[in-house]
């Protein structure tokens, strides 16, 4: 059974879908995608117009290209309440999403909810670049928590 992992961000086209295919290349490069199914979302739906979610922020795009990673045809899209049942892990970016997290599935933070970074034994945000404008500074952030999430599920057994 592949381990479900939801980033999860305020519009879902910056911090969230970086960590998405930060994440898909890392077990890419491990050879065990067989064993993830990774997805990004949002908690507001601003970046979401009569259906159609903006595509990938193209500075946060530019960033993850720099770094040979592809996000080509991602587009926002909003969390779901049932995502929480849906997903083994559902990764939020900042404590304001944590919140929004709460509210719209029905869930409290705890184990399968978690701030990124708490897999780094970190209680800080991911660095939001939207109001930085340093991608570099998030991407940094952002693979870092990645890499711990990764150690986190070897040490558990689950991969």
């Amino acid at each position: 059974m592949k381990t479900r992992v939801l980033f999860v961000c305020h519009g879902n086209i910056c911090r969230s879908p970086m960590a998405e295919f930060i994440l898909k290349d890392m077990v890419k490069k491990r050879n065990i995608s067989d064993l993830f199914e990774i997805a990004s979302a949002a908690t507001s739906t601003e970046e979401i117009w009569n259906g159609v979610g903006n595509p990938v922020y193209p500075p946060a795009k530019a960033e993850l290209a720099k770094h040979g990673i592809s996000c080509e045809g991602k587009r926002a899209v909003q969390l779901k309440k049932s995502d929480y049942d849906y997903y083994d892990y559902l990764i939020g970016m900042d404590t304001m999403n944590m919140r929004n997290m709460e509210r719209i599935t029905g869930h409290k933070a705890g184990d399968k909810m978690r701030l990124l970074l708490e897999y780094n034994n970190e209680s800080r945000s991911v660095r939001d670049p939207w109001y930085s404008g340093a991608f570099d500074e998030t991407y940094r952030d952002v693979v870092t928590g990645c890499t711990a999430f990764l150690e986190y599920l070897e040490y558990e057994g689950i991969i």
